[in-house]
């Protein structure tokens, strides 16, 4: 097998013209250099060199390896800037599983930064719903998973880590956002002139389940139950957007995340909720006790700067002057 970097010894002896002007470039002794071509003649299994006076010159085989020399050279230099350019994460490429309602106002925006950031990253992304993602994170078949976990509980299965730390599966939570519920009540309904509404002010309504079995209608289930009631679901729609549109349509009330609001039923209004507060904790699912990859974690930095945004925008909302 040819030495690569003989390769390009043998390169230098070609281009000087001589053994010792190769070496003076190279910053060799001639004799380690002629060490260097005999060894490559070894290999080759051919003379590469002859004397010419002073000097020498390539035979058709010295020549032959001087051309593949270059092309290689060339390709190394090639492979080392692509390789700075990823240790920068200014290029990689990093796979993401998302559920729906964190597409267009938490992913989209978070996606669009790490585009002006990082152009160079590709993101592979896909709608986890309504899978649990959990496994290909695991499996490192998927390098980031947005995920609900139990609020104030994100390693609360005795297997994945709590925040910051990773669990005996290797995979550990980033906190993004407590995504707080919101009553959906129809137009016109009497609880509709209150702004802000008990949980038991909904104890004796009929419910349109917006959610199915899971870590989304967890946090509906125990909200209602520290209540003392438990909902009387009349209808189960699956999405947030069914879920408004049967509350629109008079058959009952339901409870959706603000994320899940981003476009409200105009046969609806929405209000806020406390005693208690329902809450669902967004967690980004990683392995290990950090990113190692700059594309990760810029991702990572890109969603905590789509959260911000969120959080700004709902102070300006809630606010006295902000809309209505």
């Amino acid at each position: 097998m040819l030495d690569t970097r003989r390769m390009q010894v043998l390169r230098a002896v070609v281009t000087s013209g001589s053994v010792t002007a190769a070496a003076r470039n190279l910053g060799y002794t001639p004799s380690a250099v002629s060490q260097q071509m005999a060894a490559l003649e070894k290999e080759a299994g051919i003379a590469l060199l002859e004397r010419t006076g002073r000097g020498v010159r390539p035979t058709d085989a010295g020549r032959l390896l001087t051309e593949y020399a270059v092309a290689i050279g060339k390709q190394i230099a090639e492979a080392e800037t692509a390789l700075a350019e990823l240790r920068a994460g200014r290029t990689g490429r990093v796979s993401m599983r998302y559920f729906t309602t964190a597409g267009s106002t938490l992913v989209a925006p978070a996606l669009a930064a790490l585009r002006r950031a990082q152009p160079g990253v590709q993101v592979e992304l896909k709608l986890s719903d309504p899978d649990d993602p959990m496994p290909q994170v695991r499996d490192r078949l998927a390098d980031l998973a947005l995920v609900v976990r139990p609020h104030g509980q994100p390693g609360a299965d005795g297997q994945s880590g709590v925040d910051g730390q990773p669990g005996a599966d290797g995979v550990r939570f980033e906190h993004l956002l407590d995504d707080r519920y919101h009553a959906v009540l129809p137009a016109g309904h009497p609880l509709a002139a209150k702004r802000l509404l008990d949980m038991t002010d909904l104890a004796e309504e009929p419910w349109v389940a917006s959610e199915t079995p899971g870590p989304c209608l967890d946090p509906i289930l125990d909200a209602c139950g520290a209540a003392g009631f438990s909902p009387d679901f009349v209808v189960e729609s699956g999405d947030y957007a069914t879920a408004q549109g049967f509350v629109a349509a008079g058959l009952g009330v339901s409870l959706v995340p603000r994320l899940g609001l981003d476009a409200p039923h105009p046969g609806v209004v929405v209000r806020e909720v406390h005693n208690p507060v329902p809450v669902r904790s967004i967690h980004a699912a990683v392995r290990g006790p950090a990113p190692d990859r700059p594309a990760v974690r810029g991702l990572l930095d890109a969603l905590r700067d789509a959260v911000a945004q969120i959080g700004e925008a709902s102070a300006a909302a809630d606010s006295p002057s902000g809309p209505a």
